[in-house]
């Protein structure tokens, strides 16, 4: 025992980390305000998804001692989003209000140095972003248990915005209130929470009135004005509204991932694990379909994705929506899609971006 530290003298060793730290931290923020007048000079963009995945990855696998990876992730993810608005102020619209997944996603993805802005809707997003009020949207794209929010690949038909980057969160919904379980007689939320929860509800909240909303954190606004009410949201809408967590986790799936789109004007470069999203309509001749795909099995091209939609302006016209593992910019993927452009009535690349397939929590 003789040669065992106190905490005291441990401490010491603490203070003495955080000092060099500190240290190191204003080195890398002198660098970053260099990098950002050089950009600024050069007209080149200052957020780059690609970078900022290559820099996570390389220290997650240089990473040898005890701090976890996941926490590393998030440490230095926040060292970069402050570096990188020492660079320029990143502004970032998001599905709002504050306290909804989106807004989660929107900090997982930029940080908290950056200023995310709350949108009422998906279309306020892009149309936020098409207008230059905000540097970058922050959308949800699918739902694991649910599928996919179509307005974003209705808006992607008319708009030149491309995507940046994704990001999938686990969902976690929480039943938020400031009364007892036994006294709750309505219950708000978003429609999709519903679904999510409805076994939930049915066996714990049997005759219970549903009250939808446009958003989870709404749903927690509303419910902290009335009495024996209550709502399911994350947590953090539970904070931000002061209502109390009665139950966590009362979603029916565990296995409940979100996927989210950052949509931007500016392209991200090919990192070597990226994903490529294009949408194309097929001419209407007999397999036509047929000859668009073939190119992509017979080199090798996995696509991860495939789902059509309606376009709306013709009945029975459909536009189709693919997700491949790649980079436009790679050449056998340039080449494929060179090839089926003969067989497309129209098709557009609707962005390249870092590949983000893990599920990070919320």
């Amino acid at each position: 025992m003789g040669g065992m530290m106190s905490i005291e003298e441990q401490r010491k060793i603490i203070d003495q980390c955080d000092e060099k730290i500190i240290e190191l931290l204003g080195e890398r923020a002198k660098a970053a305000l260099s990098i950002g007048r050089e950009k600024k000079k050069r007209g080149a963009n200052f957020y780059d998804a690609g970078r900022q995945k290559l820099v996570l990855d390389r220290l997650c696998k240089a990473n040898q001692g005890k701090f976890p990876n996941e926490g590393l992730r998030h440490v230095f993810a926040e060292i970069m989003s402050a570096c990188l608005n020492l660079e320029a102020r990143q502004t970032v619209g998001f599905l709002g209000p504050e306290g909804t997944f989106t807004h989660m996603a929107s900090k997982r993805l930029f940080g908290t140095s950056a200023e995310c802005v709350p949108y009422k809707t998906i279309d306020d997003v892009f149309t936020a972003c098409e207008k230059g009020w905000v540097d970058y949207g922050v959308v949800p794209i699918e739902n694991s248990i649910e599928g996919s929010v179509n307005q974003n690949f209705d808006r992607f038909v008319d708009t030149d915005l491309i995507i940046c980057s994704e990001i999938t969160l686990s969902i976690h919904q929480s039943l938020l209130s400031n009364c007892k379980l036994e006294e709750i007689k309505r219950v708000y939320s978003h429609a999709q929470s519903f679904l999510q929860c409805r076994a939930w509800l049915k066996q714990n909240l049997p005759g219970v009135d549903l009250r939808e909303c446009d958003s989870n954190s709404e749903a927690a606004k509303t419910s902290a004005r009335y009495k024996n009410t209550a709502a399911i949201a994350h947590e953090l809408a539970g904070k931000i509204y002061g209502l109390n967590v009665l139950v966590r986790g009362i979603e029916d799936f565990k296995g409940n991932v979100t996927r989210f789109w950052t949509i931007g004007r500016h392209a991200s470069a090919a990192t070597g694990d990226d994903k490529t999203s294009l949408m194309f309509s097929v001419k209407d001749s007999p397999g036509a379909l047929y000859e668009i795909l073939r190119p992509f099995h017979r080199d090798k091209i996995n696509l991860t994705k495939i789902e059509s939609r309606p376009t709306k302006r013709r009945p029975w016209e459909y536009v189709f929506f693919v997700d491949l593992l790649g980079h436009c910019s790679d050449m056998r993927i340039e080449k494929v899609l060179k090839e089926i452009q003969q067989h497309c009535e129209f098709m557009k690349v609707m962005g390249s971006y870092p590949r983000d397939d893990k599920a990070h929590s919320s």
